[in-house]
């Protein structure tokens, strides 16, 4: 069998408007949850599993892969939005994206403080 990656739990504030928040940047349906999680799927089936753990949140960094059209949508709704966004991980280029590795990138925080970036081109 060859190895891929098949879900995540990701702390969150509010589980569902982590959820939500997700699913309209990224325009992925709904998905079953259960329990404790909020759940979403990728396209490629990857689960990303939301969750209130009763513990102080440090932020992780998520990075999500996307075509050239999701981007620029997703790029238009976190303006629209008025979601502070940044061109390099440093958070120093405000307001910018980047064109790294032959595509575009972002970065910006979710509603739970993690360091999300969407590029256009993998880095390998």
């Amino acid at each position: 069998m060859s190895v891929s990656f098949n879900h995540t739990i990701i702390a969150s504030k509010d589980r569902a408007r982590s959820a939500a928040f997700f699913r309209d940047l990224l325009e992925l349906g709904e998905a079953p949850s259960w329990g404790v999680f909020t759940n979403i799927v990728l396209d490629d089936g990857v689960l990303l599993q939301f969750a209130e753990p009763p513990v102080d949140i440090q932020m992780q960094h998520y990075a999500f892969l996307v075509d050239d059209e999701l981007f620029r949508r997703a790029y238009a709704r976190l303006i629209e939005a008025d979601i502070d966004h940044w061109a390099d991980p440093q958070m120093r280029r405000k307001g910018e994206c980047n064109s790294g590795h032959g595509g575009r990138g972002v970065y910006f925080l979710d509603p739970s403080g993690h360091a999300i970036e969407l590029i256009t081109r993998p880095y390998l």
